[in-house]
């Protein structure tokens, strides 16, 4: 290969392999809304961010964290950030045959020519992707045997929660909210690059962790147990804290991005804009890490959300807009958003989808609001579990009949399709748990013939095996085998085709219970587990998240070959089956997600009770920390306000113009 400057595009070296490749447009770049700034934006202490999503571009490309974060630091004058997503094996091998690097898709640029290189995670199955990113784009895998003048590698996103099972490949990781945290750890790099890069990387990566906020694996030093449990992990150096707080961004309205999503070229898994009505959650799902790690509740003003829609809506062209958020039904002024929203856009092609809808927070006026246009999909429920034993155990207040009562509006309003989410392996949980599944799914059938008077209503069951994921109240617990959760998922589906009368309009989705058990390896796995990443992706592992890709006799076998070598009694049900006691130290007990360990483990307890915990956004506190901790506070409405019709702001400025040239 010819030699090129830092920055140069590789364009040229990359086009003659696009014609042979699947997909050759995920690779160009060039989207509505996206940025190339000059390489020497800010002379020599210019910041440059690669953000990676690890996964292929259609699912990466829509991904509203990696979005905000792109646009956040591109609006930095002397900073900028490009886009890098996973490559499918045909590119890959193209690119090694090739000689072309990891390259970000705006500017076409090499991967290691960027200072950072950001990784944002939103699940485990992506470490394997981030492996060949990083030795397509010639950075040394093991953070160990980088040098000077090296990327540097930093972790973000949920799973990034649990950052001990990739500590040997990232330099840092940032835990939380990424905002104020990217343009943080950009203003330490361009004040280090102004000195003259004292100290080289090593330097560098002591006051990223001198922050707090930064988890730098270098500077903490595991021990372990005889038995293969961590004695403790401490800091290695002076000022690296024993524990790493989380970011949280508050006021969401003064974070109004993205402004411009990015339009992506090839299709997407999303179609439209979205917009984050709010963020965090505090029903208290006690299998859910998202709403446990994302506390406490921050909600866009109804105002904020109505000004991001016309903007969004304005700069890209779609037709529709997600309200997003963990429980988007919960927002205090859901009702006005979304009756606002309506009467804005009624008339043209703009509809409204809430993502996930709780059963008890749904009602018949909200979905038409969101269905003015005419615009009438499926509707999505999550009762998790199927009988009302173990919903009590996972803090899921669904009673029976509020889900009967909600689907029997459903269909008595015109829908025909409803669509149920359920978990299998809950901890406690028994066969006649997951039989109730059946149960329940006729019921609703028969509930929909009645109200409609129809015979083409249709229910679909889609189960998802349960992961114990860290900072949970079941971050202890040990998981189902791969084995047990296809038994009992057997004997649901059965129990479903069974029924001659109904059965036939019930659909049944399900996952085997395989990847949920390297699932469960990657997010309860400590610093010894990057061996088996390694040894996975020596072997071919690659999106790992996607079905068709995925080997579990592939994790397997390289586990045991990994394990093989450790001094310690380890293997993969040591990781996943493996009840843990209150007293173990937990791999991710470095990371200060704000919950109270003793508050987790009370309401793991008052799960093996089945007792109920409410929501602290309408309640008086519960103490679970995070607010005193983390100096934070929930923030909702109601604010009171109403969105004014477009077309009156329209008109006035119409007239104004009108006026003043008069």
């Amino acid at each position: 290969m010819h030699t090129r400057t830092a920055g140069a595009s590789l364009f040229p070296d990359l086009e003659p392999l696009l014609e042979q490749v699947s997909k050759p447009i995920q690779y160009v770049g060039g989207e509505l809304n996206s940025t190339v700034k000059d390489w020497h934006v800010g002379g020599d202490a210019t910041v440059r961010w690669a953000l990676m999503y690890p996964d292929a571009y259609e699912v990466g490309v829509p991904n509203q964290g990696s979005m905000i974060l792109y646009e956040v630091l591109n609006e930095v004058p002397d900073a900028l950030a490009e886009r890098t997503y996973a490559v499918w094996p045909d590119m890959e091998a193209l690119m090694r045959s090739a000689g072309v690097p990891q390259f970000t898709v705006d500017g076409h640029r090499a991967v290691g020519d960027f200072d950072v290189l950001g990784v944002s995670f939103s699940t485990e199955l992506g470490y394997t992707n981030l492996l060949t990113a990083l030795d397509l784009a010639g950075i040394p895998l093991h953070a160990r045997d980088r040098v000077d003048g090296d990327t540097i590698v930093i972790a973000g996103g949920h799973a990034a929660f649990n950052p001990e099972t990739i500590a040997d490949f990232v330099d840092a990781a940032i835990i939380g909210d990424g905002e104020e945290a990217v343009l943080m750890v950009t203003d330490l790099i361009r004040a280090w690059k102004s000195e003259g890069m004292p100290g080289g990387r090593r330097e560098l990566l002591l006051r990223l962790a001198r922050t707090g906020g930064v988890y730098v694996p270098a500077f903490y030093e595991v021990t372990y147990l005889p038995d293969g449990r961590i004695q403790r992990i401490a800091p290695t150096e002076p000022g690296v804290p024993w524990r790493v707080s989380k970011h949280t961004v508050m006021d969401l309205d003064a974070w109004p991005y993205p402004k411009q999503p990015l339009v992506p070229l090839a299709e997407s898994v999303h179609e439209r804009m979205s917009v984050e009505i709010f963020r965090g959650c505090t029903r208290g799902c006690r299998f859910c890490q998202a709403g446990m790690i994302t506390r406490p509740v921050r909600e866009r003003s109804i105002t904020g959300i109505g000004e991001m829609v016309e903007k969004g809506l304005a700069a890209t062209g779609f037709e529709e807009v997600g309200l997003l958020s963990l429980s988007s039904a919960d927002h205090s002024e859901i009702a006005d958003i979304t009756k606002g929203l309506a009467d804005r856009y009624e008339g043209t092609n703009t509809g409204l989808s809430l993502p996930s809808t709780r059963v008890d927070a749904f009602n018949i006026d909200l979905a038409n609001e969101l269905t003015r246009n005419g615009r009438r999909s499926g509707l999505t429920f999550a009762p998790e579990g199927g009988s009302e034993r173990i919903r009590k155990v996972i803090n899921k207040m669904v009673t029976e009949d509020d889900l009967i009562k909600t689907v029997s509006a459903a269909y008595g309003a015109g829908w025909r399709n409803v669509k149920l989410y359920f978990m299998c392996g809950l901890p406690t949980e028994t066969d006649e748990d997951v039989l109730q599944i059946a149960e329940l799914a006729k019921r609703v059938i028969e509930t929909g013939r009645q109200v409609s008077g129809r015979k083409d209503i249709r229910c679909t069951v889609s189960i998802g095996g349960f992961v114990p994921k860290p900072h949970t109240p079941f971050q202890w617990v040990g998981q189902l085998s791969a084995d047990e959760t296809d038994a009992r998922l057997e004997k649901l589906r059965d129990a479903i085709r069974s029924d001659r009368r109904l059965g036939s309009s019930i659909g049944f989705r399900y996952h085997d219970g395989k990847p949920g058990i390297v699932e469960g390896l990657l997010s309860r796995g400590d610093r010894r587990v990057g061996a088996v990443i390694e040894q996975v992706w020596r072997d071919g592992g690659r999106f790992d998240g996607w079905s068709e890709h995925f080997s579990y006799d592939l994790w397997m076998a390289s586990a045991e070959k990994a394990f093989a070598a450790s001094p310690w009694p380890i293997d993969v049900d040591w990781y996943t089956t493996r009840e843990r006691d209150e007293s173990e130290f937990l791999p991710w007990d470095v990371v200060d997600s704000g919950l109270d360990k003793e508050w987790l483990w009370q309401d793991w307890l008052d799960a093996i009770d089945e007792t109920e915990v409410d929501d602290c956004r309408w309640t008086p506190c519960f103490d679970c920390g995070v607010c005193p901790q983390m100096g934070t506070e929930i923030e909702i409405g109601p604010t009171g306000k109403v969105l004014l019709p477009l077309t009156v702001l329209g008109a006035g400025k119409a007239a104004m113009a009108e006026h003043s040239h008069a």
